[in-house]
């Protein structure tokens, strides 16, 4: 039981330890530290650990140069209505490196040394090793496909293998397209250029897939073209849980989502990139399938529902114990 106190008492307490922390407040000061956690983020899916690793963020500027079809002003008061920029669109870069036991398979790999999108990106190397990974232990890279943002870790500046005992697995499509040096003359240059810096010294370690092979235990192709010829999503399961790496189905969460027949700009085809995202999420909402998503907000983890003509994006909490 307290005590009973009187209405002056309780006053008079407040009082006191409010002078005992003026008093005090000179030994409360701090600096500010300016740092921030590392950069990664774990899950467990059935037998299967996950880390989630980040490439940096990746800023778009003014939206009206990338979403096509909708007056500006409408896209930014949807940007501005989910209290997001509506002047700068920055996307994330959510890498997964999932554990299966008896094989660690990387997703995705980021800009690398390239820093066509500012300072932000290229961290990819530094968020596996905070994670506690070392990139010779990476066995498998799985790309979505062969754009700048997706490839550009795969080697280093000299053409050196970042991740020295990895095979690398990619849609054929997709590689012959942006390794084409037909292309160098068109204004494709900058992500030919950048696919074959990548692709071309790790030629002898890719292994093509086709839609609807499970080309690795656990992990089946799904085929999401539009954005890029080859454009491919991946079913990762474990012990009866899985979730559905979209890659770059939908590069935003809001615009791409509300309006999914929105264009991107950077889509090889946008009307069939439109067309994808609305069958492929219609499935992916209806299945209620876990996704990961490479450009949500960190780390990019949870589902899409059905909202209107459009859908919504439900982050899953993160969660610190494993």
């Amino acid at each position: 039981m307290l005590p009973d106190l009187s209405r002056r008492s309780v006053i008079a307490l407040g009082a006191g330890l409010g002078a005992t922390a003026l008093t005090n407040n000179a030994f409360a000061r701090a600096p500010k530290l300016g740092t921030q956690s590392p950069y990664f983020y774990r899950f467990k899916l059935g037998d299967a650990e996950v880390t989630v690793v980040s490439d940096g963020q990746l800023p778009l500027g003014d939206p009206a140069g990338a979403f096509l079809g909708v007056p500006k002003d409408e896209v930014a008061k949807m940007l501005a209505d989910n209290f997001m920029s509506p002047t700068n669109v920055v996307l994330e870069q959510n890498a997964p490196i999932v554990n299966f036991g008896d094989r660690l398979v990387l997703f995705d790999t980021g800009m690398g040394a390239s820093k066509a999108f500012g300072p932000t990106t290229g961290r990819l190397t530094k968020s596996i090793n905070e994670a506690g990974i070392k990139p010779e232990e990476i066995d498998a890279i799985v790309c979505s496909h062969a754009h700048i943002d997706h490839i550009g870790g795969i080697v280093d500046d000299g053409g050196t293998p970042l991740f020295p005992n990895a095979q690398v697995y990619l849609a054929q499509s997709d590689f012959d397209f942006w390794t084409d040096e037909g292309k160098l003359g068109s204004p494709l240059k900058d992500f030919v250029v950048h696919a074959r810096k990548n692709l071309m010294p790790v030629r002898d370690r890719i292994k093509f897939f086709k839609d609807g092979e499970q080309f690795l235990p656990g992990i089946t192709a799904i085929a999401a073209p539009g954005h890029t010829v080859g454009h491919t999503m991946f079913n990762v399961e474990s012990a009866g849980k899985s979730f559905t790496f979209m890659g770059d189905l939908s590069h935003h969460s809001v615009l791409l989502l509300e309006r999914p027949r929105m264009e991107f700009a950077y889509d090889t085809d946008p009307k069939q990139a439109a067309a994808t995202r609305v069958k492929l999420l219609d499935t992916i909402a209806a299945n209620k399938t876990a996704v990961m998503s490479y450009h949500f907000a960190w780390p990019g983890l949870g589902h899409v529902v059905k909202a209107g003509d459009g859908y919504r994006y439900i982050a899953e909490p993160m969660v610190m114990q494993l």
